[in-house]
């Protein structure tokens, strides 16, 4: 069932993607009454799932999910027609149109995808709102356990204060890619700031550990199970740990230090229990552990112990859209500093680019709505940008090609742009390749 779940929505969300990326050329190429042959969602190669022609085009489902396509009438693209290229030019084909004409039919799918991303951020915004904590209400800072942020010169208890100059108002969902995207954060430890510079190839580094988050909430130590109840009887589960042996343990990174230097002894812990505190004794075995399992409390519990202040911020339609407007800059931003990365080899990064399975595996096994949406903005703007890059077979590549045509007045022969379409597409199918054998390559050794 969650393989369905996940199933369901990496397809809905290819999906809907690709028709709307289709729909911006298409409809350009119809308003400048240009012949579409094809609209397929997927690839028919050799045969479709579904097809059925509606005027001049015919509109299909195909079965290798491995994108879609329109196929415009005296255009050099995926197809290779190289029978119609070699007939005079009519007037409704696209070589035929004006330059300018040609350039808006090129950029139609890159636009869609771009302004698709900003309504569903814009959405999202009227829709949830914005729930976070203040970055300056974790007055003790944050838990830090990754070996690479350890490494790289954090420690648990810092206060992450800005990247890269930019500085953290709030602690959500993306401040993670803000570390791993900065050259530099600027943290305060034990009330004085200082700057670490990290590592060039730091996400090289974390490809080799487990996958994690990189930094997160400070929690208290919470009973849940307890599995050896003949030593610990007196504990009970919900209880939330508050002192032991006379030392402060508010949260459970503090209680693990002391409970490691007391391996083998019965102590005293006061405990909150029903809202009242009590000390019961607890004995501590060989290995440092009280042989019980941890529980968990919500934000609101949390909130209302006085662990974090959990802010809600509500937006009207109109507040909403310089909110996600905000937030689309953000993740393109963000996304061209990860391309940058990818193409940097000293950084590693380059070992992080992943196929099919990359995308699959980011969905959730739940079905969740906000969930969805959020993903499906940011593989908008990642299908925006990728379709940019100035590879022939791509959107990039042709508008490369008519910006030269409009700037020289002279136009690359036919002949010039069929080869270019075939490095092009060599040079794709190659990275595909690339990107699902690291997915492969992932699967085999486990990480």
């Amino acid at each position: 069932m969650d393989l369905f779940i996940k199933l369901s929505q990496f397809l809905l969300s290819l999906s809907l993607l690709i028709i709307l990326h289709e729909l911006g050329h298409f409809i350009p190429a119809k308003l400048f009454k240009t012949r579409v042959e094809k609209f397929y969602l997927f690839f028919d190669v050799k045969y479709s799932l579904i097809k059925k022609k509606i005027g001049e085009t015919e509109y299909g489902i195909g079965w290798l999910p491995l994108g879609g396509y329109v196929k415009i009438s005296g255009m050099i693209d995926e197809s290779m027609d190289k029978e119609q290229m070699a007939l005079p030019p009519q007037p409704w084909e696209f070589r035929s149109k004006p330059a300018y004409q040609r350039l808006i039919i090129m950029l139609g799918g890159v636009t869609v995808n771009f302004i698709l991303a900003f309504i569903i951020y814009i959405g999202m915004a009227f829709t949830y709102g914005d729930t976070y904590i203040a970055n300056a209400d974790l007055k003790d800072g944050l838990l830090i356990e990754n070996p690479v942020m350890l490494k790289a010169g954090f420690k648990t208890g810092d206060k992450i204060l800005a990247a890269d100059g930019t500085k953290i108002v709030k602690f959500d969902n993306d401040i993670n890619m803000k570390i791993i995207l900065a050259k530099e954060v600027l943290i305060e430890r034990n009330g004085i700031e200082q700057t670490i510079k990290m590592p060039n190839d730091f996400v090289d580094q974390l490809s080799k550990f487990e996958k994690g988050l990189l930094l997160d909430f400070r929690m208290p130590f919470v009973i849940g199970a307890i599995s050896d109840e003949t030593a610990n009887a007196e504990l009970k589960p919900k209880d939330v740990v508050l002192t032991l042996n006379g030392q402060t343990a508010k949260y459970f990174d503090q209680a693990k230090i002391i409970l490691e230097n007391n391996k083998g002894k019965t102590i005293v812990a006061t405990v909150l229990r029903n809202q009242k505190e009590e000390q019961v004794h607890v004995a501590i075995n060989k290995e440092g552990k009280l042989g019980v399992q941890l529980g968990a409390l919500g934000l609101s519990s949390l909130e209302k112990m006085g662990y974090y202040k959990v802010s809600t911020q509500e937006f009207s339609f109109l507040e909403s859209i310089p909110v996600g407007i905000e937030k689309g800059k953000n993740q393109l931003v963000g996304y061209g500093k990860q391309l940058k990365m990818i193409f940097s080899p000293s950084t590693g990064a380059y070992k992080q680019v992943g196929g099919f399975k990359a995308i699959f595996d980011i969905f959730p096994s739940n079905w969740s709505w906000e969930v969805f949406w959020s993903i499906t903005a940011l593989l908008s703007i990642m299908l925006g940008v990728m379709n940019l890059l100035p590879i022939p077979a791509l959107d990039g590549g042709h508008v490369m090609f008519l910006l030269y045509e409009i700037i020289s007045g002279k136009k690359p022969s036919d002949k010039f742009l069929e080869n270019a379409q075939m490095v092009g597409f060599v040079l794709l199918i190659t990275l595909l390749l690339f990107a699902n054998g690291n997915d492969i390559y992932k699967a085999i050794i486990g990480k």
